[in-house]
């Protein structure tokens, strides 16, 4: 393969990322032709409306509506694909790979949901395909887990990678306010979409976790292999009981390796309030990593908005067009997947939990509870009473059990809610242990 004198850019997209993306390209390809050794031109801009307002102005006749102008022009040797969504991302990259260009992309949803996929057509066709973007905006991560730490055998992966969510979660922490009243702020200030769903609800943080989980534990794992749960059930005064026995709350994406096992999952937990993850807070992410022989290592900054994700869309563009001066070709890393790991169902994770429930208050409620509690093998650690409504009758109790199957303790709520004294399960909260 001839090297080449230019990077032409296809760019897919020029929403929020896109914007960040040409303003870079456009404003520092002085900068960017040093740092690489050649020019760097945008060619082509796909968008749904040339009309539209963006937040970088771009000359109109760079635009288009139609992706072949991008995919089938033999000027363009690099595609970046900063659209969203599995389609038609996934199909506007096949055929760019196909036709020989180089891919980058920050499509989390895309990567984790196809990615080996991607990689192996990219190695067939002998093209690059990078995407960096897709997890942790600004932080690197993905080059880290391909290269820094290949020597690893990596057994646990625990992350704060939603910065929606833990700007809401640390608003509720600091200020004592409520989901929906945090969420409103969120969007205010333009962290939160006006449909946050996918923040909220964990699935962001779930394609995250699936693309890292795969790098870590060499197993393609799916987002829909994931256990996923958000943080709209989160109350102000769970925040309360949280901090009176000494922990945080945060939405954690987790993933580990034992055995040929791997276990997934993103939900909220308890943190012992000293933990590092812990301490992270507003819109900052974290990956915290533990390898066998460098320990842990974490990684954290912003994890989202515009110039971050564009910066690390941009280092893969770099790192691409270094390599199309070379005459060898180009080395995509090739996943070598172990089929047999198994992922772990989520009843069978074993873990401690926090439990609020409203209750009648009269005498024999507890013992009811408990007895429900131990015929499914869970052991309480605490019960403590927080507040009661005289008017009603009803007492609220928080329990911290000892480590138990997730199973029996979705089993042991069943049960609860239909006993006469419990009133309402406010909130079952899994506590994860800093060890």
């Amino acid at each position: 393969m001839a090297p080449s004198r230019e990077v032409r850019i296809g760019l897919l997209g020029m929403g929020t990322v896109g914007s960040g993306v040409a303003e870079i390209l456009t404003n520092r390809a002085p900068d960017l032709e040093r740092e690489i050794g050649l020019p760097v031109r945008l060619c082509r801009v796909l968008v749904r409306n040339p009309e539209r307002r963006r937040g970088f102005a771009l000359d109109q006749q760079l635009l288009t509506t139609n992706p072949d102008d991008v995919l089938d022009d033999p000027n363009i040797n690099m595609v970046v694909e900063v659209m969203g969504g599995e389609e038609p991302a996934g199909t506007y990259i096949r055929r760019a790979m196909k036709a020989g260009k180089q891919v980058v992309t920050a499509n989390k949803e895309l990567v984790s949901k196809q990615g080996p996929s991607l990689l192996a057509l990219a190695a067939e066709r002998n093209v690059d395909f990078h995407y960096e973007a897709s997890v942790g905006g600004g932080i690197p991560l993905i080059a880290p887990f391909k290269q820094d730490l290949a020597a690893n055998r990596i057994g646990r992966v625990r992350a704060i990678i939603n910065g929606t969510t833990n700007y809401i979660l640390t608003r509720m922490t600091e200020d004592g306010v409520e989901f929906a009243d945090a969420l409103t702020e969120a969007q205010r200030l333009g962290y939160a979409e006006a449909d946050p769903a996918n923040d909220v609800e964990g699935t962001d943080a779930a394609y995250k976790l699936a693309i890292l989980a795969t790098l870590a534990f060499h197993t393609f794992v799916q987002p829909s292999q994931i256990y996923t749960e958000g943080i709209t059930r989160l109350a102000a005064r769970d925040f309360r009981y949280a901090r009176d026995l000494g922990y945080t709350i945060k939405l954690l994406a987790m993933a580990s390796d034992s055995d040929g096992q791997v276990e997934a999952r993103v939900h909220p937990v308890l943190l012992n309030a000293h933990a590092l993850l812990a301490r992270v807070d507003g819109v900052y992410n974290a990956v915290q990593v533990e390898g066998d022989l460098v320990g842990k290592v974490m990684f954290t900054g912003r994890g989202a908005g515009a110039m971050p994700t564009a910066s690390a869309v941009i280092a893969d563009v770099i790192d691409i067009a270094q390599d199309l001066q070379r005459e060898m070709g180009f080395i995509t890393p090739v996943i070598h997947y172990d089929q047999a790991k198994r992922i772990q169902p989520m009843d069978e994770v074993r873990t401690r939990f926090y439990l609020r429930l409203e209750v009648a208050d009269r005498p024999g409620v507890l013992a009811q509870i408990t007895r429900v509690l131990g015929e499914e093998d869970i052991s309480i650690a605490s019960i403590i009473q927080k507040e009661v409504n005289d008017a009603a009758r009803l007492a609220e109790i928080v329990i911290v059990t000892h480590t138990a199957r997730e199973g029996a303790l979705q089993r042991a709520i069943a049960r609860l809610k239909r006993l006469d004294s419990v009133n309402d399960v406010g909130s079952t909260i899994r506590i994860e242990e800093d060890d």
